[in-house]
Parts: C-alpha cells; sequence; structure tokens
C-alpha cells in the first residue's frame, strides 16, 4: 500500500511512497541498539519513509546509523524549528541536519509549525535548497487549512510536498478541511502520533472493543487495524514510531491491511471525528 509525494523536481512522475512510514519522536529516550535495529527492520520491510527532526534531540544521529549504507532506500524526511525558519536560518538549519544525518540531501524538508518568519523567507529557502540540490521537495507541519491558504500564495500550486499534521482515532479533527483541501491540492497528508500519546484505546472499554474484534476477524493487531483506519484514502500516510523490531514488524503489516467498507463504517462510529474545533491540535 502506497501513495504518492508531490515532491516537485521529478515532474509527473512524483514519487511513491509507503502509506506506513517510521517516526523517531523521542526514538533517542530508550536503547539506541534496538532503536537503530527497528528502524533498519521496518526498511526491510518496506518502511522506507523515515521522518525525524532538528528538535528531536538525538533521533536525527540515530537514524543516521541506521540508514549508513541504505540511504538510496530511505524517503527522508526532516525538520526546521520555527525559531530557524529565516531565509538565512532555514538554509543552515538543514545544513546541520544534513551533517547529523550524515547525507547529501532530504527528500522533503519541513516547517514544523507556523512561527514569526514570514512565509515567503521559509519558502524562499526552501526553494534555494531545491535549486542546490539539498533537499528534493518541501512541506509544512501542523499547518490549519487558513495557514495552508496563506502558503498557496506564497509558493503557488504544485510546490507544496506535505502537511504533516496530529491524527489518531481520537483525533480526527483533519478530517473536517485539511483533509479536503490538502486532497483539492494535491498534497500528501502525514499523520504523526497515529496511535495517540500512551491513550491507545483499550480492549476493555467499548471503543477499543470494536477495534479489537476488527483486528481479530483479520488476523491483525488492533494498532495494525488503526493504520489501516488512518491511511484509507490515498492521500493519507502514518508514521508510528517503534522502538523494538517486534514493534517495527507490526506496523508494516499494515501495508498489506485491507479494511472493508464495513470495518470502516463500524470504526468510525466508535471513534467519532466530532464537531469542527476553532485552531488545530497538535502536540
Amino acid at each position: 500500500m502506497a501513495g504518492r509525494f508531490n515532491a516537485h523536481p521529478f515532474g509527473a512522475a512524483r514519487v511513491d511512497v509507503p502509506a506506513i512510514g517510521q517516526g523517531t519522536w523521542y526514538i533517542d529516550h530508550g536503547d539506541r541498539g534496538k532503536a537503530i535495529e527497528a528502524l533498519r527492520r521496518g526498511l526491510d520491510l518496506g518502511m522506507s519513509h523515515i521522518d525525524t527532526a532538528e528538535m528531536y534531540g538525538e533521533a536525527e544521529p540515530v537514524v543516521a546509523e541506521a540508514i549508513a549504507g541504505r540511504r538510496d532506500e530511505v524517503f527522508l524526511v526532516s525538520k526546521v524549528l520555527p525559531s530557524n525558519a529565516s531565509r538565512r536560518g532555514a538554509i543552515a538549519a538543514c545544513e546541520r541536519s544534513l551533517k547529523r544525518l550524515g547525507t547529501d540531501r532530504l527528500d522533503c524538508y519541513l516547517l514544523h509549525w507556523r512561527g514569526a518568519s514570514p512565509l515567503a523567507e521559509t519558502v524562499a529557502a526552501f526553494e534555494q535548497l531545491v535549486a542546490d540540490g539539498k533537499i528534493r521537495s518541501w512541506g509544512v507541519s501542523n499547518f490549519d487549512a487558513d495557514d495552508l491558504d496563506e502558503l498557496l500564495e506564497v509558493a503557488g500550486e504544485g510546490r507544496i510536498a506535505c502537511n504533516q499534521v496530529l491524527y489518531h482515532l481520537r483525533e480526527r479533527a483533519i478530517e473536517h478541511a485539511v483533509i479536503p483541501w490538502c486532497e483539492a491540492h494535491d498534497v500528501a497528508v502525514v499523520a504523526y502520533s497515529p496511535f495517540g500519546h500512551d491513550d491507545f484505546p483499550a480492549a476493555n472499554a467499548a471503543p477499543g472493543r470494536v477495534l479489537a474484534e476488527v483486528a481479530s476477524a483479520h488476523g491483525a493487531t488492533p494498532r495494525k487495524v488503526a493504520l489501516g483506519f488512518l491511511t484509507r484514502r490515498p492521500s493519507v500516510f502514518a508514521i508510528p514510531k517503534a522502538a523494538t523490531v517486534a514493534h517495527a514488524a507490526d506496523n508494516a503489516a499494515a501495508l498489506h491491511l485491507k479494511l472493508s467498507a464495513d470495518d470502516i463504517a463500524r470504526i468510525d462510529k466508535a471513534f467519532p471525528r466530532g464537531a469542527k474545533p476553532r485552531s488545530l491540535p497538535m502536540l
């Protein structure tokens, strides 16, 4: 199961990216060796999209070690902090990330969230990095639909590769406006924290039981089903973190899961998206 990123340097062909990738937030807080093994196992199983950020402490060096000798297999993404998102600052931050990652290029580079720097400056920096061959495409993170409208005015159609946003079963706010906006403008949606933040639904509660029943019918795990539900639309990708080889294997198995219309309806009812919030939630 794969979707396509609008990575504009590649023209009409664009870039195939697996629907399930690998996140690295907090990956440096546990056993480093196990984290590296998990990332490598994820690559073995087809999760070539690896996401990291300058904000994630030692995550970039962990990723560097995991992908050593395998760089060409990876769709590598990192992010610049808003405090570094001026034209000069974003270019310098990207160069630091490249050094920490042990590579000469990123496949996609994101503005982590909107800050004080004018979008025009950040976009100019990203386009310069594309021209210099240091990044192949660029996008944003934590942008609501109105932010995306402003960004589109600056960048124009066909330049924004993706918008990375919070999305899990209990947090479906992006379904109201963000996903429709991105689909209308050919922008990929990347779900971070797709299992929530230490609050994945337990099987002893009603919503969790539905998830467990669907999982049982497919010979799968509830987390695998959650990933399948979140990526049911071709425009949506997910980047769960895995700290162990076993977790990586379970995440990768979602690449091959096909939920039925009835499965999707049951999960949708158990985890309703709710009313549209005033502002986009983020972690």
